[in-house]
This record gives C-alpha cells, structure tokens and sequence, in this order.
C-alpha cells in the first residue's frame, strides 16, 4: 500500500473482509496486518526524506501493539530515538511530522508520541498508563535494538514495581466497573469498560506480567469469552459506522446480523454469557492474589469451615451423602460476606448430583435462609450458577440463566433480575406473615420468561410443578401460583385505575381474597419494580400501591371502602383552592399540579401547553369533583436543558384560558422533534382501544395503548371531547416508546357510554387521534 492509497480505516476493514466473513480476533488480526504494512511503509518513506544518524524505531501499543484492532480503535504509535535533546527539532520532528500527517489525512484517529527512550521510561516509573502501554508494545520498524531496549527495561519496571503496579490495577479495575456496570446483566453492555469486559481480561494480562498466577483453563476460558466480546465489538464498529463500545438496543438488530448471529437474542445470550465468565473468572483470580493472613478453621456447619476469608467444605465432607452441603457453604458464605473457595466450588460441581424429584430434608430452609441474606446472596448465587449447580437443583432455572430482557423498562437478564427482586424482597420481609412465601415467590414470578408462550401462564404451571418438590403444602403452593399470576395487578390497576371508585378495589380483593396474598404481593410489587429499573418505582407509585394495598385491606377484613375518604391530593391547601373555584399551578420536583374550573377539554390544553415545552409526561392523574372543580398532577421527565417555570406557569394559564395556539404550536414542533432513540427490540403493536367492562361503577373506562408521540395526550383528550365525553378521571403511564392511558369518562348528560353506535364512533376517533 502507496500512500496515494491512504484509506480510511473503515476502508481498511473493506479491503480485508468484503463479504464480513471474519469476525472477532480474527478480523483484528488481518486489519493490524494490513495496517502494518502501511504505517511500515509510510515510516520508511518519512525515514528517506529525513535521514538521521540517530537510532528511531516505530512501535504499536495498546490494542494495536497486541495486534487487535477493531475497526475504529485508535491507532497508538510510540516513535522513541536516543537523539540528544538540543537536536530533536532538526532530526526527529520532521521524521515523526511526515509520519503522522498521512496518518491524520487519513481520518485515522490517531494516539501518537515521541520520546528520548530515557524519557520514555521515566514516565513508565509510577505511570499505570505508560507501564501497561508498553507491556503490549510491538515493534513495527526502524532500529530493533533500541526498541527491544525500551520494551525489556519497561518490563523490568513493571516487575520491579509489581506490588504498587497490581494495587493501580485493581483500584482502577473497580472504579471502571463501578461506572459501566455489568457486561452480563445490562440491557446496553459496555463491551469494553463493563464488569466482565474486554478491558477486564486485559488487566489479567497485565497482571500476570506482575505475577499474577492463572491456570490454563482459566486462560483458556477468559480467551474464549474474550473472542466473544471483540467479535461484537467488531460488529459494532461495522454497523454503527463509527468508534463506540456501547451495544444500544436499537443496534443490536444489526449488529447481530453483521457479527453473523441468528438474531439479537442470540447475540445479547451470548454476550451475557462471556460477561459472565469474564467477570467471574477475574473476579476469582484477583481475589487469590489478594494477600490474607492465614487463620485457623471456624466452624461454620457440620462440614463447613470458614478458611482465611473462603467457605470451605472440611476433607471429610461428602456433598453425595448430605446434598445440602451446597446451599449450607451458600448460606455460610452470604451470611460471613465472603467467598465460596475455588477448590469447594469445584468439588460441589464434580459431586452433587442433580434433584429431579423431592428436595432433601433441609434444602428448602437452606435456600430461603439464602434468599432471606439479601444483595449480599447475589454473588454467592452467582457463584453457584458458574459453577451450573442451581440448575442442579432446580432445572427449570436453565432456560433464564443470561436470558436477555430487551426493552427500556429492564435493565436485567431474567435471571439477574430474579436474584434482584428475591433481594428486595428480603429488605421487607419484616412486612409479611410469611417472609419464606415471599422471597421464594419473588425469585420464581418471572421464571416463565425462559419459555415459549405466556410468561404468567406459563410460570404458573412451572411453580406447580416446583413447589411441591420443595416441599410446600397445597395452601401454600396455590399461594405461590397466586404470586406469579397477580406478579403484575398491583402495579397495573394502581397506574390505570381510578381508586376512588369502589368498583377498582372490589376488583383486586376479589381476586386476592385474602390479607396473607395482598401482603405478599405489596412486597413482591415494590421488590419486583425496584430490581426493573429505575423508571419502574419511584414515590408516585409507591404512594399509588400503597393506597390501593390500604384500601383493599380494608375490603378484606370486612370493612366498607366507601367509608374511608380519599382524595387524589389531600393537601389542605389545595383543597382549600379548589374549594374557592380558584386557578392554581404549583411545582414541587418533577410534578406540577394544576387546580381549575372544570370545562371540557382543559385536560388537554394542558397536556398539550406541556408538550410545547418539551416535557414528557411519565404519568399524570386527573380527578374532578360534582362542584365543577378539577385537579390534574403530572409527573414529567425534561428531555433538554432546565425547565423554564415562569414561561411554563405563564403558558398554562393562557391554556386554561383558551388564548394559546396549541393545535398550530404542535403540529410546528411534531415537524421539527427529532426522533428519540429506540428504547426497546420490538416496536410497539399498532395503536389499541379497548372498553373496560365492569371497571366502574359510575362510569365508562377506556384504555388507549400507542407509541409515544409528540401531543399525543392533547389528541386523544381533545378527541374524546369531540364526541361529548366529559373525563370525570384519567391516568396516564409511558413505558419506553408506549403510552398506556385510561380514561373515566361520562356522556355530557352524566351517563354510561352504553350505545353500541356511540362506542364505535369512540374507537374510530381514538384510533384516528394516536395514528
């Protein structure tokens, strides 16, 4: 290659793989070679235009230096000489210039420098950056010796300094994963930066030249998970046309198919997978490493010894007689914050044999005391899940273990997730009767998702099968079944339905029929939200739950839930404004409220003045009362920049007054509001309206499902209004790229919506509004 033939490096990576037959190291491979030839080749014609007496030589570090370059890494050269310093200007500039301008004309993203070698190895003393640069150097031209000089004195440093040099590592290592999070667990992997990344198993390497000891087979697991992540970092690169290290979910489509994947599932189980082990095996690795004073064995369980810092199992342990042993050393190991030991690990794993009937007396008890530890019982089950040993318990667990979630409500594999929720539920089990029902519950509510079909339906009649083998009774099995099958009822009818109306609480005591279920299931609906994600709890809805959990108690002890007064926003100064038939707009957080004379179509200028400032509305309630009075609360989410309040406040009040253009201002903003990002596989399903029969008692209840739309509330409230429909109250959701809307409404006559005719024309226009 000339350098009239200077490419880009997205070029480069045509002339290797036309058709993208290689991928992973594979494909880094042959672009470094084909790099190579040309960065040779361009140092050779700079060294002949500017000959020097001294010794330079041309050297790859980084990723590049280990001859794994993806298609937009950096290009790092290291050009060292032994020039005395007053001569550097006239002999070397003008080597290293004519070198790095063909490099940077070529839109190579270029990490270059030029260094005496002494200077070179002053900075390696102390610097983690420089050291670890040079322990992947690789030498590319010019004079060998001086390079191989600076790469053997760079490893001298390194050794010299390995104590110092491997506590760097290892804080660094933990600061980074800190940020990026879990490579196995997340919706959008960091494949480099992640907990289990690439960057991960590069600091091994690094480590190991600190003397750091791995065994072959860790080596050789960690180069397979290895080769996993860069090939879908390649494909990354490839599809998204630009550096990045980021899998987004819009991308993953693609980049399945460009990384040779059947699909994005396929792609996102196996990347979970290598994060896995990755994280995993580092983790372990590392911890070896870390010096501990040798300490006597402390008992722990018949069996069981704690062993400088690990669980251990005693030589005279037999995980074949006692099968419990495994979940006794989990329990020891949660419970002391500590490790299981590699060697007991592997003996749980060669020895225990699978449970496909009964469990064991005990087991049971085990595994809830487990659970009941809390978050500090997530790495142990990690641990055994490495080790394919919860599978040996329970085979229905297989089909979850690095199940992808891929939508923007989860950021959680399922089997993360589960682990998560049985976590948050020990935090409240001091809330529930039964805390064993709780936890258990917890970690089996999502396990239907490993399965074709209905994930509830489907959990249910595995929860059937399950609950038995552990031991449960028939009450308590059916209770488990409950949990699983209404995982989700609190939750939905709490953010779609009026609790208010008698109708919704008679609703979900009818179907939980006792106080032991509504316990257990308020817990599981806070433990399962909290480990979703952040958007799916926060104190909007916990104040929502906790009053129709409330409320709903109250049914089921015999009491008469019309008896208890309820107002959508009980403060005495608000109902003080609305008693006065007063306009009034305040802000508290991320929720305004607005009081005001009840008149068709206000909702909607309201939401529509919101849209106009850009603000997205999460959820939103609406109520009014038989005195004409209204009061909507809107919980909203600022997509750019800080909420301006006065321009707001000032905007609403010209709403309310029917003095703003709302119709014009939103089709000019539909028409320049770039597209948000695509937060979910699948797109949602064509827009839904669906008639709640029975939801109220006095009134008629619409559901409106579609995608999110600029003034897509101003156009469905507007619509209604259209058609004489006055909202008596409305609950609004957005959940990633679907708004879910339900709306109480009365005919103007304060009546049903009974006619057949009247709905059909609803359902048309509603349809029409969100299209």
């Amino acid at each position: 290659m000339t350098s009239e033939d200077r490419r880009s490096h997205f070029d480069l990576a045509a002339v290797v793989v036309p058709d993208g037959s290689n991928r992973g190291r594979e494909y880094c491979t042959a672009l470094a070679r084909v790099t190579d030839d040309w960065v040779i080749h361009l140092f050779e014609e700079a060294l002949a235009a500017h000959p020097t007496k001294y010794r330079v030589a041309l050297l790859a570090v980084g990723g590049y230096g280990r001859g794994e370059l993806a298609p937009y890494s950096d290009l790092d050269l290291l050009l060292v000489h032994d020039c005395k310093a007053r001569k550097v200007a006239a002999e070397i500039e003008p080597v290293a210039s004519a070198l790095w301008y063909p490099l940077w004309d070529s839109g190579v993203k270029l990490g270059h420098a030029v260094r005496r070698v002494n200077e070179q190895l002053d900075l390696v003393d102390g610097d983690l950056d420089s050291a670890t640069a040079l322990l992947s150097a690789r030498f590319l031209a010019g004079d060998e010796e001086i390079a191989a000089d600076v790469t053997r004195r760079g490893r001298k440093s390194w050794e010299s300094q390995r104590s110092d040099y491997l506590k760097a590592l290892r804080a660094r290592m933990k600061e980074r994963q800190a940020e990026s999070a879990d490579v196995a667990y997340r919706l959008e992997p960091d494949l480099k930066n992640g907990h289990g990344g690439l960057r991960d198993v590069q600091t091994v390497w690094w480590a190991m030249a600190g003397g750091l000891q791995v065994i072959d087979q860790d080596l050789d697991d960690l180069d397979a998970a290895y080769d996993t992540l860069l090939r879908a970092r390649v494909a990354l690169h490839l599809t998204t046309d630009r550096v990045g290290d980021v899998m987004r979910l819009e991308d993953q489509d693609a980049i399945a198919k460009t990384g040779g994947w059947g699909d994005a599932d396929e792609l996102m189980a196996d990347v979970a997978a290598a994060g896995r082990n990755v994280a995993w095996l580092c983790d372990e690795n590392w911890n070896r490493a870390v010096e501990r004073d040798p300490q006597a064995d402390r008992a722990i369980a018949p069996g069981v010894v704690l062993r400088n810092g690990e669980v251990e199992l005693t030589e005279g342990a037999d995980p074949r007689k006692d099968p419990t042993l495994a979940l006794q050393a989990a329990v020891a190991a949660a419970r002391s914050d500590c490790r299981i030991g590699r060697a007991t690990l592997s003996r749980l794993r060669d020895e225990v044999e699978p449970w496909p009937g009964d469990w064991p007396v005990g087991a049971r008890t085990e595994l809830v005391a487990l659970l009941l530890e809390g978050h500090k019982a997530i790495k142990v089950l990690e641990a055994l899940d490495q080790h394919e040993l919860i599978a040996r318990f329970l085979p229905e667990w297989e089909p979850v273990r690095s199940k992808p979630q891929r939508n923007a409500y989860h950021r959680y594999t399922v089997d993360r997730h589960l682990w998560e929720a049985a976590a948050n539920a020990a935090e409240l089990a001091d809330r529930v009767s039964r805390p064993d029902l709780l936890v258990i519950g917890a970690l089996f509510h999502d396990l239907g998702k490993g399965y074709p079909g209905d994930h509830t339906e489907v959990g249910m009649d595995l929860v059937r099968e399950i609950a038995p083998r552990l031991g449960y009774d028939r009450h308590d099995v059916e209770t488990l079944v409950a949990m699983v099958e209404w995982h989700l009822l609190m939750p939905d009818v709490a953010m779609r339905r009026d609790l208010s109306d008698p109708a919704t609480i008679d609703l979900v005591a009818g179907l939980l029929y006792s106080v032991e279920r509504l316990e257990l299931l308020h817990a599981l609906t806070e433990a399962d939200s909290k480990a979703t994600g952040p958007s799916a709890w926060g104190n909007w809805k916990k104040e929502l739950v906790d009053e129709l959990a409330m409320r709903t108690r109250i049914v089921l002890g015999g009491g008469d839930v019309t008896e208890v007064a309820w107002q959508l926003f009980p403060d005495a100064a608000t109902l003080e404004v609305m008693a006065l038939g007063e306009v009034d707009i305040t802000r508290k957080d991320d929720r305004i409220t607005i009081i005001y004379p009840d008149q068709p179509g206000t909702f909607g200028q309201i939401a529509g003045v919101l849209s106009l400032h850009g603000l997205d509305v999460l959820s939103s309630r609406a109520h009014s009362d038989e005195g004409g009075m209204a009061a909507s609360q809107f919980r909203i989410s600022i997509s750019k920049g800080e909420l301006n309040w006065r321009s707001l406040k000032s905007d609403l009040r010209k709403g309310l007054a029917r003095e703003l253009a709302i119709e014009a201002r939103l089709a000019e903003r539909a028409r320049t509001y770039r597209r948000r990002r695509r937060l979910q596989a699948e797109a949602p399903g064509p827009p839904k309206v669906k008639f709640i029969e029975g939801g109220s008692s006095n009134a008629t209840v619409i559901e409106v499902r579609a995608v999110s739309k600029v003034g897509i509330l101003h156009r469905i409230t507007k619509a209604l209004g259209e058609l004489g429909l006055d909202i008596r109250h409305a609950t609004v959701q957005t959940i990633g790229m679907e708004v879910v809307d339900t709306f109480y409404v009365r005919t103007r006559a304060g009546d049903l919506v009974m006619s057949s005719p009247h709905r059909k024309e609803i359902h048309k226009a509603l349809l029409h509004a969100v299209a």
